[in-house]
């Protein structure tokens, strides 16, 4: 089962964006992350994630969904009406001290009301409070999908306010939140035609798939056990290919699809930046060098966290196990 607090995370892919050029639009980036990704508490109906925040980061998950509402003049982390025992301001501190750490990232962090329905006066302008006041101007708050350069470093805000812009609007990009669960086998195909429209729509259009969902009579660790194994194998397949996957969400993710996701941006870098897309050998990326390229044979040596074929995804800390 997963645990709250596993006493640390079995992968380690802080850097991996270093080595990508400056020019990359984030929509041209396929970006792990996680939904509820606070939803530690619970019980098995409410929690998403066995992983502390600061384990997600250093595994190479880039995109957050914190889900906040107002209580007592601050924001409070919440899934449904249960307290996640963290506040915005601890989320926006502990993502920038990461960032402080390892300044070729950044990290999209999307912020939502939980239970908008119960919506209470005042969420917006706290927000904004709040972003002004812990963010110290590593922040993305603008309409704009930037390019990676622009925001190194940088927390870039995903909102869906009605009356004020505060960062991306979430409503206006292309996603896929299938969220509840009657057909596990139906789930999965809903997110996998998502991935295929990301891989081949429009690159300046920032797609989000959820691989995540609850259910009647399913809960997210059981939606996880399905659906992340069947991510891995479509991923793995497209190995190779320089192909982005947009953002890919999930619940309890296993450190080798994270890597599979992160592994993609080494190809779509290199077509990026070469003049000639016809050229015969295509050089692989190196994760921890910026704008530098290694041949193929070299590309173990220097992106220590592969994960073999035969192995597949188990969505708990404990990430793999063989065939």
């Amino acid at each position: 089962q997963p645990q709250a607090n596993p006493g640390r995370c079995t992968a380690c892919c802080p850097d991996w964006m270093a080595g990508l050029p400056d020019s990359l639009p984030l929509s041209r980036l396929s970006i792990p992350g996680t939904h509820d990704s606070l939803s530690l508490f619970g019980g098995r109906r409410l929690r998403c994630q066995s992983w502390s925040l600061e384990a997600q980061l250093a595994a190479g998950v880039r995109f957050l969904d914190v889900r906040c509402k107002l209580a007592r003049g601050e924001l409070h982390v919440y899934h449904l009406c249960t307290f996640q025992r963290a506040s915005l301001r601890g989320v926006l501190r502990r993502t920038l001290r990461f960032l402080r750490a390892h300044p070729g990232e950044t990290v999209l962090m999307r912020i939502k009301e939980e239970l908008p329905i119960f919506s209470r006066p005042g969420f917006a302008s706290q927000l904004k409070r709040c972003l002004l006041e812990e963010a110290q101007g590593c922040v993305w708050c603008r309409e704009k999908v930037p390019t990676l350069g622009q925001v190194r470093g940088k927390i870039v805000v995903l909102e869906a306010l009605a009356q004020e812009v505060l960062g991306i609007p979430y409503e206006q990009l292309s996603i896929s939140d299938a969220w509840n669960v009657l057909s596990l086998e139906r789930k999965w195909v809903q997110a996998r035609r998502h991935l295929e429209r990301a891989a081949r729509g429009d690159p300046a259009t920032m797609h989000l798939t959820f691989c995540s969902g609850n259910g009647l009579f399913t809960y997210p660790e059981e939606v996880a056990r399905f659906v992340n194994p069947r991510c891995y194998q479509y991923l793995w397949h497209r190995r190779g290919q320089p192909v982005c996957w947009g953002v890919v969400i999930m619940d309890f993710p296993g450190a080798g699809l994270l890597w599979l996701i992160v592994e993609s941006n080494g190809l779509q870098a290199s077509r990026h930046i070469t003049a000639a897309p016809s050229s015969p050998t295509v050089p692989s990326w190196d994760p921890h060098s910026r704008g530098k390229r290694h041949s193929s044979r070299h590309s173990s040596a220097h992106c220590p966290h592969r994960y073999p074929s035969g192995w597949t995804l188990i969505p708990a800390p404990r990430l793999c196990r063989r065939k």
